[in-house]
């Protein structure tokens, strides 16, 4: 199978490194192909703007959505964006890496997707009506492909906890589990996420990197996260709110999930 590492994290000798390195080697033992789009090292260009065309207009006001979107219909699109779309499409599973930075994916991360993601390609996608609105939440350009998240975070596990100070680690990663993975059409599994890196050291990284190795080994056996389809039936179309008679006790996150 082929498996996309996007990985997001400036020091190539820090924890992270030495986890994605280990991460390909284990995915190309298991037999996989394997692309990394190391963010850093490739001096990615973060800030969505007019020269992600390859033909800006000049001196026009500039539309995110619908430069994007002309840029995709017409082969315009810069090169390196048109090369990680490549790269989305060739890929049976997709992993991104990072570290936790506020409550968030690193900035050079988000403007990965806030580039790639064009209009046309991961979102605006699909007949939208009053009976379907678009293909996406289980839909999409990207459906039929798996993605999972790699997070290091240095706080504790109870601190992401159900009542713990930072907020449960689901809801966290929730807007990009959801939003950004499930959205284009993703089946996401459930992330492995590691704590306390700053308590790691050359005695306990085997236990680590054991547990990281043991979830690619599964990479294409474990179940997905089970979000909810939008077209499935579950939402009324064109307002997409879930049916006043599913999951009627709950809201939030936790009401996208069955």
């Amino acid at each position: 199978m082929n498996v996309l590492l996007v990985y997001a994290h400036p020091e190539p000798r820090s924890l992270n490194g030495s986890l994605k390195d280990f991460s390909v080697r284990r995915l190309k033992d298991a037999g996989h192909a394997v692309q990394v789009s190391d963010l850093y090292a490739m001096n990615w260009k973060a800030s969505l703007d007019a020269h992600d065309s390859l033909e800006p207009q000049d001196g026009a006001r500039f539309d995110p959505s619908l430069a994007s979107k002309h840029a995709f219909e017409h082969s315009l699109q810069s090169k390196d964006i048109a090369l990680e779309q490549d790269k989305l499409m060739w890929a049976d599973a997709v992993i991104l890496q990072f570290p936790l930075w506020w409550f968030s994916m690193p900035a050079i991360l988000k403007g990965w997707v806030e580039r790639v993601y064009a209009y046309g390609f991961a979102y605006g996608v699909g007949e939208h009506s009053d009976q379907r609105w678009g293909d996406r939440y289980g839909e999409g350009t990207l459906a039929g492909k798996r993605a999972m998240l790699v997070v290091t975070t240095g706080g504790w596990e109870p601190h992401y906890s159900a009542r713990g100070i930072n907020g449960p680690i689901d809801d966290l990663l929730f807007p990009i589990q959801h939003g950004v993975l499930h959205y284009p059409g993703f089946e996401v599994l459930p992330p492995h996420v590691i704590y306390r890196t700053g308590k790691i050291d050359e005695a306990n990284y085997p236990q680590v990197s054991d547990a990281l190795g043991q979830r690619l080994d599964r990479l294409f056996t474990t179940a997905p996260i089970p979000y909810r389809r939008q077209n499935g039936g579950a939402y009324t179309i064109p307002d997409c709110r879930l049916r006043d008679d599913i999951a009627p006790d709950r809201v939030g996150f936790a009401a996208h999930i069955e």
